[in-house]
Order: C-alpha cells, then structure tokens, then sequence
C-alpha cells in the first residue's frame, strides 16, 4: 500500500479527477495549501504598488492505493496536470510514501481490503 501526495496547479484540478477516473481510482482526498518551488512567487500591482506574492495557492492530493495501482495513478495525474506535452515550471510534484497500516472505521477492515 502507498499513499501518493501530488502538488498541482488548482486549474488542473478538474483534469486530474477525470484522468484519475480513466484508471479507476475514485478515492481521494483534495486539500488548498500554499506554496513555492523553483518559481519562488511572482509579483502582482495591487493600486499601483508592485506586490511579492511568495506563496502561491496550490491544491493537494492524497490517494491511498494498492500496490498495483500505483503506477497507473501516477501517469494519470502527470497526464493531467501537466501544462502542455513538455510540461512547465510550476506544474506541481507527486511523492510516493509507504502505508503501513489502513483501518476502514465502520468496519474495521484493514491493509488493502480498507483503502
């Protein structure tokens, strides 16, 4: 079991969920963070003063899967929250982390069975 945590841009969104569903992965939790990565903000006039904007509104992804969904789940939110073919600074991450454990609380299932 792994949990997968993407970064992306929040106009992708709505992309990702739908390449996500082409892989049948339909669980999944959706979090606003801010953020900066190599882009490091950018500036913005606000009444005629130029403003840094240092962090930048992101969305997060958490998606608890299967070993063998893994790979599938990966591509599908690199095909959807990239910017065009090559992809842009700023289009976000996706980290993959080891799950010991996953309890389902109405039933008390547990491992692969929960998620």
């Amino acid at each position: 079991m792994k949990l997968i945590i993407a970064i992306i841009q929040p106009d992708k969104l709505e992309r990702v969920k739908q390449t996500l569903s082409e892989v049948d992965v339909f669980r999944l939790t959706i979090l606003d963070v801010q953020g900066f990565g190599r882009q490091r903000g950018h500036a913005e006039t606000y009444r005629g003063h130029e403003i840094a904007i240092n962090l930048l509104r992101k969305v997060q992804l958490q998606i608890a899967v299967n070993d063998e969904f893994v790979e599938p789940t990966i591509q599908a939110i690199q095909r959807g929250g990239r910017s065009n073919e090559t992809g842009e600074i700023g289009d976000g991450k996706i980290f993959v982390i080891p799950m010991e454990e996953c309890v389902r609380i109405r039933t008390g299932e547990r491992g692969e069975e929960a998620i």
